[in-house]
């Protein structure tokens, strides 16, 4: 469903094929047709195997496949981590080692060619970031080389859980919606795509349809394609707070060099007053909600809080890049804000700034001055 959402975007099945065969596969051909799940026009893909392309491999051995082709680095590096991830998920659900884990049914070269077509898909449309909607569980049973297993797979349901990724219920809450994401579909998301969605300029939408045609809901999976608008909501993040009245300002300093070290996006303290008429402290911090049962822990044993306020949190974040530039003062990287994809702010590094003041023996506000004004000249023109 992938490959027919690229395909059905823009990727030329001619140019597709040219890079599938740099892996020289024997018995692998794969073709496309205009079909409907539904209401929705699309595209279906089908990889057809003869019976030594069905004969499993192990993921060590897509990954000679891969490593002896002529595919670019930036391809072949992301190929890697997807089967890594997959291997992780297998080792986990049979609770083997790494090295000794076997894919079984995913072993076969149509999984190869879902990952690589995918990612050469992805390239040949310039995408530079993947997001994803939350993946639909499905429900059911579904036949396996193991017997009869639960829907999602237990390697999906390994894959989903290794990255954190949301899940939902079957559209329609429908009772035998079967197979919805398969663990090759699972673990190409979990390793590309952010689970969040972005403001963007929509330009175009291609539509991978699945080969089941369900009378419940549409079968196809849309592929979004545009420009991330300035402005981006981050809507995965967690607020915490507490409110301490007996603790030294060492004690709260060393807190939230913990959380700092944690992967806390912020951390601040708010002078407050409590019963009784205590001067006390708010200990506030921002991290990812992944962090969240971390940071408690950090918080119930390195502070004497006995509770703690968390809520969800969506936080608006304008994109920015660090760029380097000649200044008077030498070589300066500074921070660049962008809107819309156009330069409207910079702010020097601080640790530059404050090397360069040492080194020259001036005070830090002229340097971050000189800086600001010279910045400004060469990438706003102001």
């Amino acid at each position: 469903m992938i490959l027919g959402a690229l395909i059905d975007s823009g990727v030329p099945l001619a140019e597709l094929n040219d890079a599938l065969d740099t892996l020289n596969l024997k018995g692998v051909s794969v073709s496309h047709r205009p079909a409907q799940r539904g209401g929705v026009s699309g595209t279906l893909v089908s990889v057809g195997l003869d019976a030594e392309a069905k004969r499993p491999r192990r993921w060590q051995d897509f990954l000679d496949i891969v490593g002896r082709s002529s595919l670019p680095t930036r391809i072949t590096e992301r190929v890697g981590a997807v089967f890594h991830r997959l291997a992780e998920a297998e080792a986990m659900v049979h609770r083997t080692s790494l090295e000794d884990t076997r894919l079984h049914e995913l072993g076969e070269l149509d999984t190869l060619v879902d990952v690589v077509g995918s990612l050469v898909g992805l390239d040949i449309l310039g995408v530079e970031r993947l997001y994803s909607s939350p993946l639909p569980s499905g429900s059911g049973v579904i036949q396996s080389a193991h017997g009869l297993l639960p829907v999602p797979s237990p390697a999906t349901a390994a894959l989903v859980a290794l990255a954190g990724a949301p899940m939902v219920p079957p559209p329609g809450n429908v009772p035998d919606a079967g197979e919805m994401v398969t663990p090759t579909g699972a673990a190409i998301l979990t390793t590309l795509a952010t689970f969040r969605q972005p403001a963007m300029n929509l330009e175009r939408v291609g539509y991978g349809l699945g080969s089941r045609d369900s009378a419940h809901y549409p079968n196809a999976l849309a592929l979004w394609l545009g420009q991330e608008a300035g402005l981006t909501a981050t809507t995965d993040l967690t607020l915490i707070e507490t409110n301490i009245d007996d603790m030294s300002g060492e004690m709260l300093g060393y807190v939230q060099e913990r959380l700092f070290e944690l992967g806390a996006r912020d951390v601040w303290f708010t002078p407050i007053q409590m019963k009784k008429n205590r001067p006390a402290t708010m200990l506030s911090t921002i991290l990812p909600q992944a962090l969240e049962s971390q940071a408690m822990a950090v918080l119930m044993r390195e502070t004497s809080t006995l509770g703690v306020r968390v809520r969800p949190l969506s936080r608006y974040e304008a994109e920015r890049e660090i760029v380097e530039i000649d200044t008077s003062l030498g070589r300066v990287e500074v921070k660049v804000k962008l809107l819309d994809g156009k330069r409207v702010g910079v702010s020097p590094e601080f640790e530059v700034c404050r090397r360069i003041a040492l080194e020259r023996a001036m005070p830090l506000q002229e340097v971050y001055r000189i800086v600001q004004r010279e910045a400004g000249q060469s990438l706003l023109g102001s």
